[in-house]
């Protein structure tokens, strides 16, 4: 936009998120239309695109921010916003396949206002599903200049992945309290690889696409890995306090059932009797609305707000150094700030 004086501001990260699907999607669709046409009928619903049964739709989709992070990691290397697309397609296959399988493992039932996968078409063709869009975004990555050494960042992003998903599932059969409980760091290093890992790799790959240096490509990496802990701390926030109409899912769902998240931790962690009081109603299973109540009291939103803030400060500090190309740096520093302060 450019304003009176004839000085063009930025772009919002609002605009920066649309340029960069309206460049992706036509090889996002291209690739989806490669699958089997049962299986590509479930990705396009995981998409938002069609309804059960293949009828065209224009549901809630993702916002797109791994494929514009992959976009501006080759723009940042200085190179053009196209050639950045094939890692887009890659890491976006990857996110909705990790969504198709995060769903049936942790029983939600719904997925950006409607029913999850798994929900509509039954358990096991979501799995198949989702096992169709991995193999479809390493054969996407593949075909891309330079896609060998893209594939096996890929590939060590997705050890992370499972790593930090792992964890996150043993998670739940840990106590609330005493010395076996889990603590802040174990769940920011949790988030780091199953959210950041990414994040961070959406950025490495167009980097690297792009031509860009080890060192730029790697500083990119930590530089999404910090934006996913934030955005996953994020979520978490919205997982209790959000609105269902945004976050698509039930107002206190996650304390509903139980899932042991930042801002739950962070207030049990503390020493005071709201912390004693909030471990006792989980432990009980008590009502989701006293245990919300019980986490704001202890400080677990406060503290979680503020440990997103400052990793997104340090990745932004950390972008600054890593001086990417002019264009990219103003647009990548769009993004943070809108990722961890949506609608809260």
């Amino acid at each position: 936009m450019t304003t009176a004086a004839g000085v063009t501001d930025p772009p919002t990260a609002v605009e920066v998120l649309e340029r960069c699907r309206t460049l992706v999607r036509p090889a996002l669709g291209a690739a989806v239309e490669r699958l089997h046409p049962w299986v590509g009928e479930m990705a396009a619903y995981a998409f938002g695109w069609c309804e059960v049964g293949g009828a065209p739709a224009e549901a809630p989709g993702g916002k797109g921010v791994r494929q514009a992070l992959a976009v501006l990691g080759a723009e940042a290397a200085g190179a053009p916003a196209a050639t950045g697309v094939p890692a887009a397609v890659a890491v976006e296959l990857v996110h909705a396949f990790s969504l198709l399988h995060d769903d049936i493992m942790d029983g939600d039932a719904t997925r950006r206002c409607r029913p999850a996968v798994w929900r509509a078409y039954g358990t096991g063709p979501a799995v198949l599903a989702g096992d169709g869009l991995f193999a479809l975004a390493v054969e996407t990555l593949a075909a891309a200049p330079g896609g060998g050494t893209a594939v096996r960042r890929l590939s060590a992003a997705l050890g992370d992945l499972v790593t930090g998903q792992a964890d996150d599932l043993l998670f739940a059969s840990r106590p609330w309290r005493g010395p076996q409980r889990v603590r802040p760091g174990e769940y920011r290093a949790m988030a780091e690889r199953k959210t950041g890992a990414l994040l961070g790799c959406a950025l490495a790959l167009g980097a690297h696409l792009g031509g860009a240096p080890e060192a730029l490509t790697s500083g990119l990496d930590r530089v999404g890995r910090r934006l996913g802990v934030a955005f996953q701390i994020v979520d978490d926030v919205l997982g209790i306090w959000g609105d269902p109409a945004v976050t698509g899912k039930p107002v206190h769902g996650d304390l509903r059932e139980g899932k042991k998240t930042f801002p739950v931790l962070c207030a049990l962690d503390g020493p005071g009797p709201a912390a004693r009081r909030l471990a006792a109603l989980l432990e009980a299973g008590g009502d989701a609305a006293e245990a919300a109540a019980a986490v704001r009291q202890a400080g677990g939103r406060r503290a979680a707000l503020a440990a997103a803030r400052t990793l997104v400060v340090a990745a932004v500090d950390e972008l600054d150094a890593l001086e990417p190309a002019t264009g990219a740096a103003a647009e990548l520093r769009s993004l943070p700030g809108y990722l961890t302060d949506r609608e809260l």
